[in-house]
């Protein structure tokens, strides 16, 4: 294990999430339209969306049998930083898939891969593609945060927090925990649910202004939104929910609050004064129905494929 006074290696940021789900590409044109997105690349089975920044891709879609999450998918900043927390992962008890590697698809770039402890795929790629910035107005800058439901939350966020360097920023009640990697006052939350799901994904606008914009263009598109707008206390950012055409949960949202090291302490919000839940009092409380979609379906993962001695 490693030393509990050795400051850990830090993943460097969250890079965006692949989904996969029966027919998901044929979904393509909602994302481009809609959302505003557009696609990087596209192959058999396979389609890459971007945003406005130089990322190769926010948001993947793939066709499988299984709905859920292919990978999350994160950056380190060098192959140093890559190296060393592939070991401090190893020095933990858990086997990464891989040795770190030349990746050959179209984001390319050098990483491995391994899985947490609901045998969620997590991809870290360093050295990728990098694209040509697009020019927009209210268009997704980059993926937010991803949120995640697990059936222990206790121990998934140590993991995290164990193996991978993040760390606590507030809890919503013992109902969910907020991690972050950066600055970002979350790029991964945790929700105590039933069994492994994706609860949604978030996409950054720029501005307030571009988050309402958004807003507004989906509504023109005949797509309300399920929830919201509003503005969580947790994160101190707005929010307006959506549910895309294959069924998972996808978020706009702006001005994510960021985390001083230096004075950062977090804090337990509850969940039963509603003013804490949406500082603005825009939204309400979520309905029966959101709260069950962002259950999400039962996501198998993959292949456990950890150390069998940790």
């Amino acid at each position: 294990m490693t030393s509990p006074n050795k400051e850990k290696i830090r993943v460097g940021a969250l890079r965006g999430v692949m989904m996969r789900a029966p027919g998901i590409t044929a979904t393509v044109g909602f994302y481009e339209n809609n959302w505003g997105l557009s696609v990087s690349h596209k192959e058999d089975g396979t389609v890459l969306l971007r945003g406005t920044s130089e990322e190769p891709f926010l948001y993947g879609l793939r066709d499988d049998s299984v709905y859920g999450v292919d990978y999350v998918h994160f950056s380190m900043p060098d192959r140093a930083q890559m190296d060393a927390l592939h070991q401090q992962i190893i020095a933990c008890g858990y086997q990464p898939l891989s040795e770190p590697y030349e990746f050959d698809d179209f984001a390319g770039g050098y990483g491995f891969e391994v899985l947490d402890p609901d045998n969620r795929r997590l991809r870290f790629r360093c050295d990728a593609k990098l694209l040509d910035v697009v020019p927009g107005h209210a268009l997704p800058a980059k993926v937010s945060h991803v949120v995640l439901n697990t059936p222990n939350m206790e121990a998934t966020q140590d993991w995290y927090t164990d193996v991978l360097g993040f760390r606590v920023s507030d809890y919503s009640a013992d109902q969910m925990v907020f991690l972050r990697c950066n600055t970002d006052h979350h790029s991964i939350a945790l929700v105590r649910a039933h069994y492994p799901s994706i609860n949604h994904v978030a996409f950054e606008m720029p501005t307030i202004n571009d988050f309402m914009r958004g807003i507004g263009r989906m509504k023109q598109q005949g797509h309300v939104p399920t929830w919201g707008p509003g503005r969580h206390g947790p994160g101190d950012n707005p929010f307006a929910y959506f549910v895309s055409p294959s069924g998972f949960v996808i978020e706009f949202t702006s001005e994510l609050q960021q985390i001083d090291e230096s004075v950062h302490i977090a804090q337990v919000w509850p969940r039963d004064d509603p003013e804490k839940m949406d500082r603005w009092m825009t939204a309400g409380p979520p309905t029966a129905a959101q709260r069950a979609i962002m259950q999400g379906r039962p996501d198998p993962g993959f292949p456990d494929l950890r150390s069998s001695d940790e």
